[in-house]
């Protein structure tokens, strides 16, 4: 009876096994595996990161069943860890991954580079790589396994002597420091090198890279050239001061940045403007016919309605010309940037060949030894000519005011403007005047 009874007993212990067993089995069967962390594979045990194309690079693959936060590292021979990844957060789902050998920045005691890491490759040698997962209850799995690291380019594409000129930049073509130049010296031949402008909200404006000897991303120096987007009509970014950076990545994937500052003072387009009055004319003169050896003058409002000061330079309002003279008679020569008032007339040798500063030196403003009419300011243009010849070949002479930007544009919507033909009254060759000698006005020249 006791056998009986303990054969029973067996037998409910052995059929309870089976059932739970069956259970889970079932279970697994319909759900799938309860671990966390699955089917994890890298596919290589050594890897070559040197961008030679053959065996750069191995794949990480593995697939989480819930979400987790999710970490990659490697530990070498000394215990030092270097990371992949660092708990980044995951959906459940299948996730594959190539790694090239480049991990999270880190600094070697010989290191002498001018910039700061931001992505390096892993020296040769053995690692253990680590796949951790962490779910939302704090429960953590793990796999491990071993890569070795081979010939691999280590080299940092490091960014040297990065250098920005001027530091201070007024980009409103006003021909001074209209322009910033970074430069630097790449230690390497790069995948790909960006210089930019760093935004308050992050976005970045790139600058363009002034191409000389030295090709694109190829080791050595290269100069960039940046104008605020003047040159193209588009209002520069406010003034301010900026971080100026400059990245360089190599084809290995180690990244290196560099950093300086550029302050913009006095940006913008200049937009300056001949007024036309309700009543009268745009430009007036005091006569349209004048015997020879006499004088005719005029006068122009002039207003600076941007946002940016406007530079000019003299002669001062006022100022007389003898009809054969010109701007450079006078010693106000070509000044790239500086606006000026011209008058020209249809034969004329030279565009403009009569200019005068847009104010007073009572009316301008000096910034750093030049002359501006500062936003919102108008002022009236006068000057005259002396009549020692005919205005060219015609008699009468069609005769414009214009607004000209020195070695930039004659301001179109301000060319041309206020059109009058001018008669010199000549006598015959006989009862010619000799007009009396005057001597060229002395300025100093800016």
């Amino acid at each position: 009876m006791i056998k009986q009874k303990s054969t029973f007993i067996w037998v409910g212990l052995v059929a309870l096994v089976v059932v739970v067993t069956a259970v889970f089995l079932g279970n697994r069967l319909l759900n799938g595996d309860n671990s966390l962390l699955r089917n994890v594979q890298v596919d290589k045990t050594e890897i070559s990161p040197n961008a030679d194309g053959d065996t750069d690079a191995a794949n990480i693959s593995y697939e989480i069943s819930r979400n987790a936060t999710v970490s990659i590292y490697f530990e070498n021979e000394a215990g030092d860890r270097f990371f992949f990844r660092e708990e980044k957060r995951r959906g459940a789902g299948e996730y594959s991954v190539t790694f090239s050998g480049v991990v999270d920045p880190y600094t070697l005691p010989d290191d002498q580079i001018q910039g700061e890491i931001l992505a390096r490759l892993l020296q040769d040698g053995r690692y253990t790589w680590t796949i951790s997962a962490t779910d939302e209850d704090n429960n953590t799995e793990m796999q491990q396994g071993e890569l070795r690291i081979v010939d691999a380019d280590t080299a940092l594409p490091d960014i040297r002597d990065f250098d920005v000129y001027p530091e201070i930049f007024t980009p409103n073509r006003d021909g001074v420091d209209d322009r910033v130049q970074p430069y630097l010296y790449l230690a390497k031949d790069v995948a790909q090198l960006r210089v930019f402008l760093q935004m308050p909200d992050g976005s970045e404006v790139p600058i363009s890279e002034f191409e000389q000897v030295v090709e694109p991303n190829a080791e050595g120096p290269h100069y960039f050239d940046y104008e605020g987007g003047v040159d193209d009509g588009a209002t520069p970014p406010p003034d301010g001061t900026y971080p100026i950076v400059a990245i360089a990545q190599d084809l290995e994937g180690q990244r290196v940045r560099v950093e300086d500052e550029l302050t913009i003072q006095f940006g913008g387009v200049p937009r300056v403007r001949i007024i036309s009055p309700p009543a009268g004319e745009t430009v007036a003169w005091d006569k349209t016919a004048v015997p020879l050896c006499d004088v005719i003058s005029f006068s122009v409002t002039v207003e600076n309605y941007g946002s940016t000061p406007v530079r000019t330079s003299g002669p001062p309002p006022g100022t007389m010309y003898d009809s054969e003279w010109n701007y450079n008679t006078l010693g106000w020569f070509t000044q790239s940037g500086v606006f000026r008032l011209g008058i020209g007339y249809e034969n004329e040798l030279t565009n403009y060949p009569y200019r005068w500063a847009l104010g007073s030196s009572e009316e301008l403003t000096v910034i750093d030894g030049f002359s501006y009419l500062m936003p919102g300011d108008r002022v009236t243009v006068t000057g005259s000519i002396r009549m020692t010849n005919e205005f060219g070949d015609r008699n009468p002479q069609p005769v414009w005011a214009g607004l000209i930007h020195e070695d930039v544009e004659v301001v179109t919507f301000n060319e041309r403007l206020g059109i009058e033909e001018i008669t010199v009254d000549v006598p015959d060759e006989a009862n010619r005047p000799e007009c009396a000698p005057r001597e060229v006005p002395e300025w100093p020249v800016e």
